[in-house]
């Protein structure tokens, strides 16, 4: 026997969709977008300034603190910001079982890549 439900389209979907758990995520995501902005600009206007320097001035340049911080915030930003979005990718194209495989080759390389480019950053800045 079939079931007749009274409740509308509306009312059946309250409680259900990505605003649940989806949410977090998307906010996330603008948030580290947000916050790679000026970093960014920062980082482009370094690059253009030191356009034509050696590799002595630049590690003079970074061993200065407020540009060894705002590397390593740029890092840490910027590969935190590409996981989510290649999480997305990842979810919304792949469907199979190297779905997990990727998701976690994806988040190891992003943790490693920011790990090797933080490293550099502050051995560099402290003269190791």
């Amino acid at each position: 026997m079939r079931r007749f439900r009274i409740q509308t389209p509306l009312g059946r979907a309250v409680g259900l969709g990505s605003a649940k758990s989806g949410f977090g995520h998307w906010w996330t995501e603008r948030i580290t977008a947000a916050a790679l902005v000026l970093p960014a600009i920062w980082f482009a206007a370094s690059l253009i300034a030191h356009s034509g320097s050696d590799y002595d001035t630049f590690r003079r340049w970074l061993r200065e603190p407020i540009n060894t911080a705002l590397m390593v915030l740029l890092l840490v930003t910027l590969f935190w910001h590409a996981a989510l979005g290649l999480q997305v990718v990842i979810e919304d194209y792949v469907h199979s079982v190297a779905k997990i495989w990727a998701l976690i080759v994806m988040r190891f390389a992003c943790f490693a890549l920011a790990a090797v480019g933080i490293i550099a950053a502050l051995r560099i800045a402290l003269g190791a």
